[in-house]
């Protein structure tokens, strides 16, 4: 399950829910926290989230980095480049805790029901509910949204829900949906997460079209001003209806949160040097090793931080676009694996920061590895000559090299692989038998890449193959992602500890051809769709981890991407005028929602920085 981008063993195999009696008596569960994993940790009185602050001051502001511009306030859907930040302008009907994996909480819903046959859920939303212009937050509400992101959204809400038959506003506070089966354990916590919009205010507006009108929400901050394509500053809703519920005691302390746009990161780094960011996520390794030495942080007014986490870090990798007849070949796209250097890259750009990633689902349980056996290897038997056979034979591993930048083992191999693809190095250059050359652009979305594709390119050219990197702004990036207008480029698969329905957008036919959905590698193929739909209606947590792994090993042996690496920290520095809890949730990092500003600390930064 993710959406931003994260069994109902109440009464057999689903989601766990706080059950009562009438779960005993195979009634309606009627519970206040759903869980995919596990018993949801804490009870419906819970004073607050174990890892915030709950006596958090507020106040104060923030500064933070935004890169590219933006021209739209409508985040859900494909034209337009929406500015960051917005989702603070709204409620969701249950709030996912950032320190148990697939659990979430009431928030916006007082009440989840779910029915004694499982093919629905039911939310009834708290009284105080309201919106920033005081009118109550009804259950039309949350139908007239759902029905809208169906139908005028992004493509992905077409298949995230596309198990719902029906949303019914059954009273002004209850909203009930009913699904196809009783199959999708996760259905009921993937509409948990709904972020309910106000139908008074999009009437007389055009839900599809991208627009800058101020938007209306229900959340903790409201959007105050604006610079379109330059800045934005949300500020902190004094009477924000939910500010003493548990899911938000201790929680959005900033009384204003502004968003500083910047045409690249270079840039936006420079600007944190100066003064004018107030926090920044470090992804660079050789910024996090090199290029924080400088006088703010030599006086300890700037601090750093690495945060460990627990989150699954999914597939980052270089994605072959199959639309492209160049790369339909599985043996083309495996010769591109072994041209590909890691270690050489580790070593010389990354400073040894880096792990290789190996699965789609890396750093979890439900990554593969080895052989398959049991019932991993049985299920994957059920699809034997409709998959490659090494999956059952050969245990997937991707070269090495001893860093040296010499990869002649890995130049031998994929120049053996293209001869029986039927390509051939004439004059030094890759042709086919038509003597058409073996040429691509690999797409980057800023400049930060261009140190990873550029040698990647140099150690291409040694075959024989013609690629250039074209570097393009993030809005037409996003414009030629979501038209398929790439042959390669760099792309983030995020996968939680419990993958489901957005596995169809990600790898199934349906979306291979649907502009704007997550299948950017253009998979169609029927046993990953079949594969895809048994993970996602997996009857228990065991056989999820078994044909999770399954379609793991099917998805790496058909040479999809050419994986890159993850880390399993959070590299942070911030100018020190933060507070913060004593700890971070295990799957998350915890700002901005539980930092604060600290009045003392920041006094003293202002004196000190006037010395600088």
């Amino acid at each position: 399950m993710v959406m931003k981008r994260r069994d109902l063993f109440a009464a057999g195999f689903g989601l766990v829910a706080a059950a009562g009696s009438a779960a005993a008596q195979g009634g309606p569960v009627r519970t206040h926290a759903l869980s995919l994993l596990g018993e949801p940790s804490l009870p419906r009185d819970f004073p607050h989230w174990p890892w915030v602050n709950p006596d958090a001051p507020k106040g104060g502001e923030v500064t933070l980095t935004g890169l590219g511009s933006f021209d739209s306030f409508n985040p859900f859907i494909l034209r337009g480049t929406p500015a960051i930040g917005l989702s603070n302008l709204y409620d969701s009907l249950l709030v996912e805790s950032a320190d148990e994996s697939s659990t979430e909480y009431c928030h916006l819903a007082e009440w989840v029901e779910l029915p004694a046959d499982r093919r629905g859920v039911s939310f009834e939303l708290r009284e105080g509910a309201r919106w920033h212009d005081g009118r109550p937050v009804t259950a039309e509400d949350v139908a007239w949204t759902f029905e809208a992101l169906r139908t005028h959204g992004r493509p992905f809400y077409r298949s995230y829900w596309a198990d719902v038959t029906e949303v019914v506003a059954e009273s002004p506070r209850r909203v009930t949906f009913r699904f196809r089966s009783d199959e999708n354990r996760e259905l009921a916590l993937i509409l948990g997460q709904l972020q309910v919009l106000p139908k008074h205010w999009w009437e007389g507006r055009d839900f599809a079209r991208p627009l800058l009108d101020v938007p209306l929400g229900s959340g903790p901050y409201r959007l105050e001003r604006f610079e379109a394509g330059r800045s934005l500053t949300l500020r902190r809703v004094e009477d924000y209806w939910a500010r003493d519920l548990n899911t938000r005691r201790g929680t959005n302390n900033f009384d204003a949160i502004r968003f500083e746009y910047f045409r690249d990161a270079t840039v936006a780094f420079e600007a944190f040097k100066a003064g004018q960011i107030d926090f920044r996520t470090e992804n660079v390794a050789r910024n996090w090793s090199t290029g924080y030495d400088f006088p703010a942080v030599r006086r300890d007014l700037v601090k750093r931080d690495t945060i460990r986490h627990e989150l699954p870090t999914g597939m980052q990798a270089f994605v072959m676009n199959l639309r492209r007849p160049l790369f339909q070949d599985a043996r083309v796209r495996e010769a591109l694996v072994h041209l590909f250097d890691f270690e050489w890259l580790n070593a010389n750009i990354f400073f040894g920061l880096y792990a290789r990633t190996n699965s789609y689902f890396s750093n979890s349980e439900l990554a593969s590895s080895g052989l398959p056996q049991g019932r991993e290897k049985e299920i994957l038997e059920g699809f034997r000559g409709r998959i490659p056979e090494s999956v059952l034979t050969t245990e997937f591993r991707l070269p090495t090299t001893d860093g040296s930048g010499n990869n002649r083992d890995g130049l031998r191999r994929a120049l053996e692989l293209m001869r029986q693809a039927g390509w051939t190095v004439r004059d030094r250059r890759l042709v086919n038998a038509q003597g058409q050359r073996f040429e691509f652009e690999i797409l980057l979305n800023g400049a930060t890449f261009e140190r990873v594709a550029l040698p990647f390119v140099q150690w291409l050219g040694r075959l024989g193959i013609e690629a250039r990197v074209r570097t393009v702004d993030p809005a037409q990036y996003q414009v030629r992602i979501d038209g398929f207008d790439y042959d390669m480029t760099m792309e983030v698969l995020g996968q939680s500890l419990s993958p489901g329905n957005e596995q169809r957008d990600y790898f199934t036919c349906a979306r291979a051809r649907e502009p704007g959905s997550q299948n950017v590698i253009g998979i169609c193929d029927p046993a990953i769709d079949e594969l895809v739909e048994m993970v996602i209606n997996a009857p228990d947590r065991q056989e999820l981890i078994h044909r999770t792994r399954a379609l793991d090993r099917i998805l790496l042996h058909h040479h999809y991407v050419i994986p890159n690496w993850h880390l399993r920290a959070f590299w942070v520095a911030f100018w020190d005028k933060f507070g913060r809890p004593e700890r971070s949730p295990r799957y998350g990092l915890g700002f901005p929602d539980s930092w604060w500003v600290d009045p003392a600390r920041e006094r003293a930064l202002a004196e000190a920085r006037r010395g600088l």
